[in-house]
């Protein structure tokens, strides 16, 4: 099915779901790679959730150590921020 290669691989939306449904349901031959898919959109969800949540403390604990006046080299060393990650903190 060159179709659903194309749409999984071009096509684009928020909620991949109901159009992976639709595809098991047209298709059950490829029930398993398609929920294979799901399950790595789901995957890939998760990893991008917990990147945001380490920056986000990273950005939590770098504002604190800047208000206890640590040096902005350091700050930056110790938490990953760059340069302009840590400008961003500071009004």
């Amino acid at each position: 099915m060159p179709e659903v290669s194309y749409i999984l691989q071009a096509g684009t939306t928020e909620k991949p779901e109901p159009l992976i449904r639709e595809l098991v349901k047209q298709s059950p031959r490829h029930k398993e790679p398609l929920m294979t898919i799901a399950e790595w959109r789901e995957e890939e969800g998760r990893k991008k959730g917990l990147l945001e949540g380490r920056q986000e403390i990273s950005r939590s604990i770098a504002l604190k150590m800047l208000a206890s006046g640590l040096d902005a080299g350091m700050i930056m060393e110790m938490t990953g921020l760059s340069q302009e990650e840590l400008s961003s903190l500071t009004p």
